[in-house]
């Protein structure tokens, strides 16, 4: 996403983390689906690093468990697939959800948090490629979830987080959305 080598993206990123957690972001998920999982650990103590000297953000670590213990991430952020019951207690469990099955199935599995979506459409470079399954099945994931925390995502915009977290969501995930409120900040 950033221009640049190698070192001029790390920086850049390191810049967006900064950014983010000034801004008072929860979390901040380390997808890099590229790396090995030796450059993913190296890479989430760079961002760990990064949100700590600007605020209290916490760091997840996408798909890779040995990445986020060796990188000093705060928790992993898994695919519905995983059982979260793989993640070390001491660390987050996020869980992927594109289903009221697949959330039913991460609460019993020991997810610490939800992400559930697409809520209103998932779209890549502005193209759509998939139909959001709404504001009532993210009402039925928030109630089925009970006290595990469910995070909206996909197409959330600022127009439309209220409706979110309205609906019971305990808040709103999102790139484009992000990206742009740290560019302001930054």
């Amino acid at each position: 996403m950033f221009p640049g080598n190698d070192a001029e993206r790390y920086a850049a990123i390191v810049r967006q983390a900064r950014a983010l957690s000034r801004a008072g972001v929860d979390f901040l998920q380390v997808r890099e689906k590229d790396l090995g999982a030796m450059q993913l650990a190296a890479l989430a103590r760079i961002m760990v690093a990064a949100a700590r000297s600007a605020g209290q953000m916490k760091v997840l670590v996408n798909g890779n468990v040995a990445a986020a213990v060796d990188g000093g991430g705060d928790g992993v952020h898994l695919p519905a697939a995983m059982a979260a019951t793989e993640v070390p207690a001491d660390m987050l469990a996020s869980v992927s959800c594109h289903t009221l099955d697949e959330v039913r199935a991460a609460v019993e599995r020991r997810a610490d948090l939800i992400l559930f979506g697409p809520v209103f459409g998932k779209q890549v470079r502005d193209v759509p490629v998939s139909a959001g399954l709404g504001l009532d099945a993210l009402r039925a994931a928030v109630a089925i979830a009970g006290e595990v925390p469910v995070i909206a995502l996909g197409g959330v915009t600022e127009a439309n987080q209220q409706a979110c977290i309205d609906a019971g969501a305990s808040g709103i995930a999102g790139i484009r959305m992000f990206l742009h409120a740290a560019s302001k900040e930054a």
